[in-house]
């Protein structure tokens, strides 16, 4: 090879090798744009979902949202916000406070032990029973209207038991009876009542709302949600100094054990109630 060859060929080398450079710098430059862009998306991005996360956080959950709504009342109630509510034959002298909350162990204990001896005292008209319902065990504080944690299962079955109610006071006890049922009552750590579905499924073991269309429209339209609500703070104020579930109260006596229990027997009900009766 000549040294004017072997220049020329130096020469050809060294600007393939500066085209390639060339190339290569335009394509790194490329790439930390993409980079950069694509960090700039990210970080947009994020701040997005962050701000979608906030938005959502601070709006009112439904049952907060629903202390806000006008309250539906209904039938067969009366009171303020159809909140009072009387079951039993107009010829009984007294009347029982029977204070439950839905989701309430004991009350289920009470009801699927108890609850056929009330059942006949009522058709026999030995006593009216007024129901007054709690939702404490929601999470929902007594006595300053907040909304809690724990859940939402005794205020939906509350809802459900308005919607019940609605029917007729006998749907309303035969109702209640079945959420209180060994069958359907879920532990107390199970917030089961939350389910519409659930609840529409025990109505149907009732008579009067098995496929009830308008029962089954009112439990998922919530339609008795502000009731349920109102009728929970009609427990939280309660003048009768009844701070838990079972409680009941006839005359302004809260009706105990001499060990301070609820009656959880037929026998330690009728020797309560009986006493209050001739009191």
């Amino acid at each position: 090879m000549s040294k004017r060859n072997s220049q020329a060929a130096k020469s050809a080398a060294r600007e393939r090798l500066r085209v390639e450079r060339e190339r290569e710098a335009k394509r790194a430059k490329v790439k930390r744009q993409i980079v950069v862009a694509c960090s700039v998306v990210g970080v947009l991005a994020a701040a997005g979902g962050i701000g979608y996360a906030v938005v959502q956080s601070n709006k009112p959950g439904h049952w907060e949202a629903v202390q806000d709504e006008r309250v539906v009342t209904p039938a067969n109630t009366t009171g303020t916000n159809g909140t009072t509510v009387v079951i039993g034959k107009d010829s009984a002298k007294k009347t029982l406070k029977v204070f439950e909350d839905p989701r309430c162990p004991i009350c289920a204990t009470f009801e699927q032990t108890v609850g056929s001896t009330v059942e006949k005292d009522l058709e026999a008209g030995k006593y009216k029973i007024q129901f007054v319902g709690g939702t404490f065990l929601d999470g929902d504080q007594l006595g300053d209207g907040e909304i809690g944690s724990n859940g939402e299962g005794s205020k939906n079955a509350m809802s459900a038991l308005g919607a019940a109610l609605n029917v007729s006071g006998d749907a309303f006890l035969q109702y209640k009876t079945a959420l209180y049922s060994a069958k359907w009552h879920p532990e107390e750590s199970d917030d089961k009542f939350k389910d519409d579905d659930y609840l529409i499924e025990i109505a149907n073991t009732v008579d009067a709302l098995k496929n009830n269309t308008k029962f089954q429209n009112a439990v998922k339209n919530g339609t008795y949600d502000a009731w349920a609500l109102a009728m929970s703070k009609t427990f939280d104020t309660n003048k009768d100094n009844v701070t838990g579930t079972p409680s009941f109260v006839m005359d302004g006596k809260n009706l105990t054990t001499d060990q301070g229990n609820p009656p959880l027997t037929v026998e330690e009900f009728n020797t309560l109630v009986d006493g209050a009766l001739k009191g």
